[in-house]
């Protein structure tokens, strides 16, 4: 049994949420610069180099990429044979979260109770944290600071198995076409398939965590990705004012369901499609 201070993942946490917000990925800005060379519309070009210009500085100077620094998003892969000493997990992850953004000097965006007084918690503390337990000793983060221009635009479609992949594209452009440049395109789309409807949901987020660069393992399923990516491609929202690069990628993940359901799950990422992987 190997085990590691709840200390550990503070400090872990706290730094994780500080680069998240500074340095966008390699394969996001990667994507972002394929782009500009593939945007056909000239003021859809001159967008892509501001966004560009707007990583490389933010990346040089530690600044954030985004005023949104988001609602933080915390995925930890747990080994079954990790013990966690000195004090509670949850509680360990918040704390890091309120270092990291108190340090870093992001905007706190998190309001205690959602609708009748709305008063900001002042660290943007709680996460919205998702646990799994996995063979090991080991302990993996993912951090991704969730923007709402583009979160508010996402959403569920309840299927029926008799719907099918024609009613999966449907249901995913419908809410691509519903949300047009609001999210800040071009985007990253995450698709989760399956489940219930809250597990659909978990699904398209942990879809947006995956690289950009890397398919679905299941052929059909990478073949919807291409898919998805060239339909969303074709309706000309392009990066902020029209054009060509709509978006950068759609991942697609997918889970066990019931024989009469279909739920399709689509988050929507903004071009700061910010994530951080620590193992511990």
């Amino acid at each position: 049994m190997r085990t590691i201070e709840a200390k550990q993942i503070t400090e872990a946490v706290a730094e994780m949420c500080k680069e998240a917000a500074y340095y966008l990925p390699d394969d996001v800005y990667e994507a972002l610069k394929r782009g500009r060379e593939a945007e056909e519309s000239p003021v859809g070009r001159d967008v892509l180099d501001q966004i560009i210009r707007n990583a490389e500085i933010a990346k040089a100077e530690d600044r954030p990429i985004c005023q949104d620094t988001g609602m933080t998003i915390v995925f930890l892969e747990i080994g079954q044979d990790l013990h966690i000493a000195g004090g509670d997990l949850e509680e360990a992850v918040n704390a890091g979260v309120a270092k990291g953004y108190t340090e870093g000097y992001l905007r706190k965006s998190v309001v205690a109770e959602p609708l009748f007084n709305r008063k900001n918690t002042q660290n943007n503390t709680p996460a919205v944290i998702y646990t799994s337990i996995v063979p090991g000793d080991k302990l993996k983060i993912t951090v991704g600071p969730k923007g709402f221009g583009s979160e508010n635009k996402s959403g569920v479609k309840m299927l029926v198995p008799a719907d099918g992949v024609e009613g999966v594209k449907k249901a995913v452009l419908d809410i691509i076409l519903h949300a047009s440049c609001n999210p800040c395109p071009p985007m990253v789309v995450g698709v989760g398939i399956g489940g219930t409807m809250d597990r659909a949901a978990y699904y398209s987020k942990k879809a947006l965590v995956r690289s950009i660069n890397e398919r679905n393992p299941m052929p059909e399923y990478a073949k919807l990705e291409g898919e998805l990516l060239e339909m969303i491609n074709k309706t000309g929202i392009g990066p902020q004012l029209g054009g060509s690069v709509s978006a950068l990628a759609v991942n697609v993940e997918w889970g066990p369901t019931h024989i009469a359901g279909l739920p399709v799950a689509v988050t929507i990422c903004c071009h700061a499609m910010r994530h951080k992987d620590r193992v511990l």
